[in-house]
Formats: structure tokens, C-alpha cells, sequence
């Protein structure tokens, strides 16, 4: 009886199959008895073809996977891990697993006492025929005389003859309530062995009757056990090739407890040539333009140490700059978003934090690197990724998320309800730092903490609304996009401003393959060491395509305006459009003499699973803020390996 129950396939026909090859197996018309012993039924194990080595480290990091390969056609919200810094270095990047990942429904399921005897679909009523005498009246179903009482059953079927066996000459097969077999359902351990007594019992309370057992039935039994001779052998084979490569990889596991994520990035770039731009009264003629080939390389190990706390830490190498020469000014506005060099190539940690989930819908994480706004908050733009979304950096998000260098840091991801969640942080740049820094800034720390409302009032829109209060003692916002210095730093000066940043974002799912939406952001900055404050206003508008022309590609164009100081009223010798776009060298209040606008289209093609290459042309007209700057045209041509 062992051997004639390991059947790999599990739907409702073969079970009637594996019932009649098990007959065969202990009867016979010579030795047929009235009682059948069913031990081996009991201790029957299912087979599945597909090996399943999940556990709860994969079921809290699901999310994050999924937003590393970037292959789905319906792109997960998934902030990068990248933590801003002037010049900015990190990468951010799909594997990244944020707080919110611990909220997911596939999480807190897992997070469950499961009960291994009960399943969520109706059993399959398998039952010896005195049992079904007892059956109701009123039963919706009741006992099965014809097999033409069952809805979904038909002559073509290829298991026909064997359901109309059992239930019109054996009569121990009762159907759902709803007068349907349902033959194609898969069966569980617990079904199986159920049926299986079920129709044992009852064939031998017929052999017992010694007249409804024929010498053609036996025959016909002993046909099929041999036709399914070479599937029940390939079935035994697999076992041991099952039971053989779960010995290998628990031999050969990475971790117990952590599984590592990457991403490799290969970026090939240029600009035009001989572009010439204005500063502080000067004309310059921008001499990074040569055609460049730089990389960038994430590794995350999440670590889990249950089912509802997660520890991440990311390493990150990367080599080249594509503005080296003029990085915090004409490269603010030309920066891409895979740019992070770390100084050829050297490996820095860019998170190291833990995520505790707290009930069933609050999560907290904690930890020295990688917590600010940026991973924190959830991304209202689904597909916004350094490695398999826009090329540009401002194309990301709002760049007033990333108001506020920091890195160390405590936050929270509380999901009030099925359309309603808040995030948190408070984040310090150099909280390790025990003379000018900690955790409370220092003289010469910046610090900044913020909180996000996203709504859903539909199932396919999202809004979020942002607010971050930061303090930076350099005049600086700290996005590295943009106007980002507020204020001159002349020898031996500080510019400590306190900066009040608001943000609104929005994505509309019009079809799943149609997606509009925008961003709006503004920041007004006082200044500290006199009266004064200084005022920025960027936006963006977008629309994506997803899976076009193909499941997992992207086509996504973005228009905008990179943050623009609108108004600075800062004491003469601070404020930066006079100086550095109009040559005022009294740097005297006032605001930017034009505007920039930024237009950005990309592809990305998914070669496979793990690869994609994404071709993109990012066109900015008045660069600086200035119409006295010439158009720059930007050509890249990314290539992403997840793994």
C-alpha cells in the first residue's frame, strides 16, 4: 500500500485512479476480505513536483524581492536604500525591504498559528456507503446514485469511466453541496486519505457480499495498475531526487536566518559637447561631456530572527561621477540616478538597521545607517528605482523627501487602516560623532525628522503628503538636486538654516498598463544667525507605461522643474541666484533669473528575469536656473543584473 500511494499528481480524477491501482494492489477474487487494513493510508506523505523552501525570512522579504528583479507587470512601492549625502554616493536600489514589507499581508498571514488539519477550500466528500445513509433529507447534495448528478462531469471527461465506477457500481463517492466534482481541484493529504478509506471500506463490504465483485473488474483493475507502472516509478525516482537536493542545499545553505539580495548596475553615458553656462558672473564651458562607463553594486542581507523581525544590511561599491569637475552646481541638475561612486570602488555600508513589527499593522525600525525619510516613507510611485525606473536622479521622487542628511535614526510605518498609513523618522547625519555630532546634531550635525500620510481612497489611486522640519548648519537642504545650497558660505561663515518642507504626491493606475501622476514641493528655510529665509518650489509630472510591448518593460516620460529658489532675503554677501546666476558680487537679495525645466523619456527592456537594459534621452533647457545657459542632452544606457 506504501508504494501505490506515492502519486505525485493531486486532482480529484487521479485520486480515483490511485483508489482503484491500491484495490489491485490487496485484492484479488481469490483472496478478497472483508476487511481492508488501511495503516499505509494514514501514513501516506503528499508529493509536489516543485520543491518549496520558503520560510519566514522569504514571506518578510517577499516584497523586496519582487522589487529587486523588478520583473512583475505591477511595480511594487519600494523606496532605494540610498542615503543622500552632497555629492550624493549611494545607490538606491529595488532590494531594499522597507518597513511597510512587514505590514504586507503575506507577512502578518505567516505570522499566524496555521492548523495544518484544516483547509481554507470545501473537502471532498469521499464517504463508505453507510455512512451516506445517514445522510439528511434536505442535504443539498446527498448520496450520488448517477454520475449524471454531477454538474461538471462529462462523457469526454478522460476520468469519466472511472467516476461512474465508483459512484454508480461502488456508490462511495458523494460530491460538493453544489452538485459539482470539481476534477481538476488539487486534493490534499487529508482528502486523499479520507477518500480512500472511504472507498476501501466500502468495496470490501461488497466483496464480503460476494455477488457485485467481478473476475472482469479485477482484470480491469490490474490493466490500469500496469498501464501506470512507469509514472509510479518516475514518481519514486523523483522522491529521491527530491530528498537528495534539500539534503544539498541544507548542506550548503548561505544562513539559516539571512538571505542576501544584489544589484549590479553598468551605466554608458554622455552629453553634449560645448555647452556653455554662467557662474558668479563667469562663463564657463562644461568639459564633462565625454562618453563614460561607470558601475554601481548594492548587496543587502536580510536577516531574520522571526517571523516578525527583520535586519538589513547593505554594502555598496561603486566607480565614477558623471560631473566631477562641477559637482554641486551644473551637476545638481544633470546627476542620474544609478550615480555612486564611492571612491574607485571602495565598499562602504550604507544600511544597517532592524525592523521590529508591533501588532498587526505597526512596524518600528531603528538602527546607525539607512534610516531616513527616503527609506522610511513609502514610494507613491510605483515603479521609482535607481536600477529599473527613471535614468535621472530628480525623476526618482520628490526631492523633498530627501531633505536632511542623515543616517541614524529611529521611524515607524503604522497602517491605520486598509486605505490609510503613516510613516515617520528622525534621522542625524553624524550620530556617532561625540564632540561636534550625535544623535541630537551637534554644531556640526544635521538632523531632520518627518512624517508622511498616504490614502488610497480608491483601489487604484494613491496620495501621499509629506512634511519634514531639518536643520543643516551649511545652508544646505541636502537633496543634491536642484537649487540645494540656500546660502553662501563665505571663509570662515556658517549658514544654519531651519528648513519647513511640504510635499504632495500622486499616482492614478488609469488601466494597468496606463499610469499618471505628479509631485509638488516646497521648502521655506530660516535663516539662523540673521533675519532672512530663502523659498524653493520644484514639480513633476509623469506618465508610465507598463508592459509595453512586452511583459515587465517600462516606457515612462517626465516633465518637470527641478527645486528653484523662488524668493531669498537673506543680509547681502549670503544670497545664492544673485551671486552665482547674475554675477551680483554683493550676492544682494533676490530670486532666480529663469527657470530650468527637465524632459526625460526611457525604455527598459527586460532581457529576463534578472536582466534588463534601459535606453534613455534626458533633454534640460536653462540649466541653472539660467536662460543664458545652453540646452544640455543627455544619452545613458543602463543595464541592471538583479540576483
Amino acid at each position: 500500500m506504501n508504494y501505490c500511494l506515492n502519486l505525485e499528481k493531486k486532482v480529484s480524477s487521479t485520486l480515483i485512479l490511485a483508489t482503484l491501482s491500491c484495490l489491485v494492489a490487496h485484492l484479488s477474487p481469490a483472496q478478497a476480505a472483508p476487511e481492508v487494513s488501511t495503516k499505509a493510508g494514514a501514513s501516506a506523505e503528499p508529493v509536489s513536483e516543485e520543491l518549496s523552501l520558503s520560510t519566514d525570512l522569504s514571506t518578510a522579504t517577499e516584497v523586496a524581492e519582487e522589487v529587486l528583479t523588478d520583473s512583475q507587470s505591477t511595480e511594487v512601492a519600494a523606496n532605494e536604500l540610498n542615503l543622500p549625502e552632497i555629492p550624493l554616493t549611494d545607490l538606491e536600489t529595488e532590494a531594499e525591504t522597507k518597513v511597510q514589507d512587514l505590514l504586507g499581508a503575506e507577512t502578518l498571514e505567516a505570522q499566524a498559528n496555521a492548523n495544518p488539519e484544516t483547509s481554507e477550500s470545501e473537502p471532498l466528500l469521499l464517504e463508505p456507503l453507510e455512512d451516506v445513509k445517514t445522510l439528511e433529507e434536505d442535504d443539498p447534495m446527498g448520496q450520488v446514485t448517477n454520475v449524471s448528478d454531477l454538474l461538471d462531469v462529462e462523457p469526454s471527461d478522460w476520468a469519466f469511466e472511472a467516476v461512474r465506477d465508483l459512484v454508480e457500481r461502488y456508490k462511495c463517492l458523494v460530491g460538493y453541496p453544489d452538485s459539482t466534482f470539481r476534477g481538476d481541484q488539487p486534493t490534499t493529504r487529508y482528502e486523499f486519505a479520507a477518500g480512500l478509506r472511504a472507498c476501501l471500506d466500502t468495496i470490501a463490504e461488497l466483496v464480503a457480499a460476494g455477488n457485485l465483485v467481478t473476475e472482469d473488474d479485477f482484470e480491469v483493475l490490474q490493466r490500469l495498475t500496469q498501464e501506470f507502472d512507469a509514472e509510479l516509478a518516475l514518481v519514486g525516482t523523483r522522491i529521491d531526487n527530491l530528498d537528495s537536493r534539500v539534503a544539498f542545499l541544507e548542506d550548503h545553505q548561505f544562513s539559516t536566518t539571512t538571505k542576501l539580495f544584489g544589484q549590479a548596475i553598468f551605466g554608458l553615458q554622455g552629453r553634449s559637447q560645448d555647452n556653455d553656462f554662467q557662474l558668479a558672473g563667469q562663463q564657463f564651458t562644461d568639459t564633462d561631456d565625454q562618453i563614460t562607463f561607470i558601475n554601481n553594486v548594492q548587496l543587502s542581507l536580510f536577516t531574520q530572527f522571526g517571523p516578525r523581525s527583520l535586519l538589513l544590511t547593505s554594502l555598496q561599491a561603486g566607480n565614477g561621477n558623471t560631473s566631477p569637475t562641477f559637482n554641486n552646481t551644473l551637476g545638481n541638475f544633470t546627476r542620474l540616478g544609478y550615480e555612486g561612486d564611492t571612491g574607485n570602488n571602495d565598499l562602504i555600508l550604507t544600511d544597517l538597521n532592524f525592523r521590529q513589527l508591533l501588532g498587526d499593522s505597526f512596524a518600528l525600525i531603528f538602527g546607525p545607517e539607512g534610516v531616513n525619510p527616503i527609506n522610511v516613507f513609502r514610494g507613491v510611485n510605483r515603479i521609482e528605482s535607481s536600477g529599473s525606473g527613471p535614468i535621472s536622479s530628480f525623476a526618482q521622487r520628490n526631492p523633498i523627501i530627501g531633505v536632511g542628511v542623515g543616517g541614524a535614526g529611529v521611524g515607524f510605518d503604522w497602517q491605520i487602516a486598509t486605505a490609510v498609513s503613516l510613516q515617520g523618522v528622525y534621522t542625524a547625519s553624524i550620530a556617532e560623532e561625540p564632540v561636534n555630532g550625535g544623535i541630537f546634531g551637534g554644531d556640526n550635525g544635521e538632523t531632520s525628522v518627518g512624517a508622511q500620510l498616504v490614502v488610497s481612497p480608491v483601489d487604484t489611486l494613491d496620495i501621499s503628503l509629506q512634511y519634514i522640519n531639518a536643520y543643516s548648519p551649511f545652508g544646505r537642504l541636502g537633496t543634491g538636486i536642484g537649487d540645494d545650497q540656500l546660502v553662501l558660505n563665505n571663509p570662515g561663515e556658517r549658514g544654519p538654516i531651519n528648513t519647513n518642507a511640504f510635499g504632495a504626491t500622486l499616482e492614478w493606475r488609469v488601466t494597468p498598463n496606463f499610469t499618471v501622476g505628479g509631485w509638488a514641493g516646497y521648502t521655506d528655510s530660516n535663516f539662523q544667525e540673521a533675519a532672512g529665509d530663502v523659498e524653493t518650489f520644484n514639480w513633476m509630472g509623469f506618465l508610465n507605461f507598463p508592459d509595453l510591448l512586452g511583459e515587465g518593460n517600462l516606457f515612462g516620460i517626465y516633465v518637470g522643474q527641478p527645486p528653484k529658489i523662488t524668493s531669498s532675503n537673506l543680509p547681502n554677501g549670503r544670497n545664492v541666484p544673485s551671486f552665482i546666476s547674475r554675477g551680483d558680487l554683493t550676492a544682494a537679495p533676490g530670486d532666480q533669473p529663469s527657470t530650468t525645466t527637465h524632459v526625460e523619456a526611457f525604455y527598459r527592456w527586460r532581457v529576463s528575469d534578472n536582466i534588463s537594459i534601459t535606453p534613455g534621452v534626458i533633454v534640460i533647457f536653462n540649466p541653472l536656473h539660467n536662460s543664458a545657459n545652453d540646452t544640455i542632452t543627455i544619452g545613458a544606457l543602463r543595464t541592471t543584473f538583479t540576483f
